[in-house]
């Protein structure tokens, strides 16, 4: 089963035309009023939901909820690289949404393919890194070789990180992981016994990433829907009732403060 790499995208950054380079010495992060650096998330995860649910109550069409949550994916980015954020993980495009219409699914490989084209001078300009996970199975060849070109373009960034999860879904992340473990174990390479917590981290598609610290949930969900299971064990939980499309910088702030107010334990005590 071919993942997406992490570090080694399929696409030679060679092979591309010269490009703006990333910024050398990024700017000092900004700060939000009342939060101390210290109480500031490193890593955010985010489930966009309700852009069908934005669409149907203003009387529009699913696929104009999809463009208009694009527009809140470069919105909330841009406000997480303002704030020095090191790592922002939305979910794009779960496994289980290869079950909508056709039609809906075909849009959303063409929003995909729009913005990686279009975000770039954005993203470059931000000095945002691009990575991606997920299953590379399924995906149009042409939004492959956009993903691809946009996580090499990107590559030398050294500010934001963003995570996109495109075909996506924790269970079969686990599943390949557990299959990777198991075919070394028998070629002799791992023993069982050696088998550990950071054995299983290591083997999965976030390798090398940090574990969220704050993961949110549009649209008043009360579910993770096979989002990173394994990586969220403590990570603090913040759910709106807004839909994505209405997501923004206010509300990305409004979750870190919620956060930064919070203790956090680890099973511990105080």
């Amino acid at each position: 089963m071919r993942a997406f790499a992490i570090c080694n995208p399929l696409c030679s950054a060679r092979s591309l035309p010269p490009q703006q380079h990333a910024m050398s010495t990024p700017p000092p992060s900004a700060t939000i009023p009342g939060v101390p650096a210290e109480k500031m998330p490193r890593h955010i995860a985010v489930i966009m939901d309700g852009n069908g649910r934005w669409a149907r109550q203003r009387g529009l069409p699913r696929i104009e909820g999809h463009r208009r949550g694009a527009a809140s994916v470069r919105a909330v980015t841009e406000e997480c690289a303002r704030l020095g954020i090191e790592q922002l993980t939305l979910y794009c495009f779960s496994s289980e949404n290869w079950k909508r219409s056709p039609e809906e699914i075909d849009f959303l490989m063409q929003l995909l393919q729009w913005y990686l084209v279009q975000e770039r001078p954005t993203i470059m300009q931000h000095n945002v890194r691009v990575s991606v996970i997920g299953r590379r199975e399924g995906l149009p060849e042409a939004a492959l070789a956009e993903l691809d070109r946009t996580v090499a373009l990107s590559s030398g960034n050294t500010g934001l990180r963003l995570c996109l999860a495109i075909n996506y879904g924790s269970r079969g992340e686990l599943v390949d992981a557990f299959r990777s473990l198991a075919v070394e174990v028998r070629q002799g390479r791992l023993r069982p016994e050696d088998v550990g917590e950071q054995t299983i981290q290591s083997h999965l598609y976030t390798a090398g990433m940090r574990d969220p610290d704050l993961l949110i949930r549009t649209a008043g969900e009360m579910r993770v829907s096979n989002f990173l299971l394994w990586q969220i064990s403590y990570a603090e939980l913040w759910v709106t009732d807004r839909c994505w499309p209405d997501f923004g910088p206010e509300e990305i702030q409004a979750a870190i403060r919620s956060y930064a107010g919070r203790e956090r334990r680890f099973g511990g005590l105080e």
